[in-house]
């Protein structure tokens, strides 16, 4: 089965990190074949390139720019007229707006994956309406609630993101290797956010709650995501006055864009990410699962699906005081942490090992192409 997945390509977050997990977990699944049709150059292109696969570009694309729309969908149709894929998918409203047309033109099957959660409403999605998918899968029952406000006759299904466990090597070396490289000692205890820099990650919630721990010695905050927009760089400029107005400056490192994360987490003891808008899945949560780390976050949103009991604290959404009593609990309590950190590995393991969800997507598709090949 020779798929086309579509997308816009110049950031990178979680969609991106699904698309390289797809390229990378390649062998998994041996019936799929994954091809990429981006508009942009950039990080998403290059990781994907650097792991064999077949990135095509289409070119740039505003949409207050119409030519450039007209140009990439003539590059989708010789593409698709080139390859012979037997179906495409698109990755969020943008490119299911701009390409499902020449998808449908062309008589492939079309397959909406849908990442965030819709309301039906915004522009971009009521184009992206007029063309609805034969199928939308989607990242989380959350998500899944919603697709009926942008497709209420199409069929949907959830399917967790596949997310690989990491080979760090030597967790030891790397945790102190980290640690010197970041001036943190090897006793301090590290709470870690991984994330894009966008408010509703909850970055200022976290600080916030850090502010009201500054009595507690041992512990330091590091937070990885580098700014990709514009808005971001302002947000940043916020959060680092925020530190100095708290008087934690010193215990809040800003790490930037980081290509390191396994080794990052495996270096830290707990990770924190108080939404305060909800997420629709959260690769960052599985990752740090992964990584052996007791997850806080909000009780909103996709974060519900994934943290329970066993691994993790979810406290209410913008609740400060809340969130500083659990982190205290947690910094304060090692044999606490190791006991959430023991039940991280198997709750991501159950929900998203790649070998079970790439094989669940292969399933899902496969009915899609024989449903297709009948008519």
């Amino acid at each position: 089965m020779k798929i086309l997945h579509v997308y816009a390509g110049n950031l990178f977050g979680g969609i991106e990190t699904l698309l390289v997990t797809l390229a990378k977990e390649q062998s998994l699944c041996s019936q799929m074949q994954h091809h990429f049709a981006l508009c942009f150059e950039g990080r998403l292109a290059k990781e994907l390139r650097n792991l064999g696969a077949k990135v095509h570009l289409l070119g740039k694309v505003r949409i207050s720019r119409p030519w450039t729309v007209w140009k990439a969908r003539q590059q989708l149709q010789q593409l698709l007229k080139q390859e012979g894929f037997d179906l495409v998918i698109c990755h969020s409203c943008w490119p299911q707006a701009i390409f499902g047309s020449v998808v449908r033109a062309n008589n492939l099957p079309l397959v909406f994956w849908c990442h965030d959660v819709p309301n039906g409403e915004h522009p971009l999605e009521r184009w992206a309406k007029l063309v609805p998918p034969d199928l939308v899968i989607a990242n989380s029952r959350y998500t899944q609630t919603a697709i009926p406000k942008l497709y209420p006759q199409t069929r949907s299904d959830t399917l967790y993101l596949p997310v690989t466990s990491p080979n760090i090597g030597n967790h030891t070396s790397v945790r102190h290797e980290i640690r010197a490289e970041l001036n943190t000692s090897d006793d301090a205890v590290v709470i870690i956010q991984v994330s894009r820099l966008e408010r509703l990650k909850g970055q200022n919630v976290l600080i916030s709650a850090l502010g009201e721990l500054r009595d507690i010695p041992g512990w330091i905050c590091w937070i990885a995501g580098g700014v990709q927009r514009s808005h971001e760089t302002k947000y940043l400029e916020e959060l680092e006055a925020q530190v100095q107005e708290l008087g934690i400056a010193e215990r809040v490192l800003f790490l930037g864009q980081r290509s390191d994360i396994p080794s990052l987490l495996a270096a830290a003891d707990i990770h924190c990410q108080p939404n305060t808008k909800p997420e629709t899945f959260g690769i960052a949560f599985i990752e740090a699962l992964y990584a052996g780390l007791p997850v806080v976050t909000t009780a909103i949103g996709g974060g519900m699906e994934i943290i329970d009991h066993s691994c993790g604290h979810l406290v209410a959404a913008n609740d400060i005081d809340a969130l500083s009593k659990t982190l205290r609990i947690l910094i304060s309590n090692p044999g606490k942490r190791a006991s959430l950190a023991s039940g991280g590995k198997q709750r991501a393991e159950y929900l998203c090992n790649p070998q079970q969800q790439i094989n669940r997507l292969y399933s899902l598709l496969s009915q899609l192409v024989e449903k297709a090949s009948v008519a």
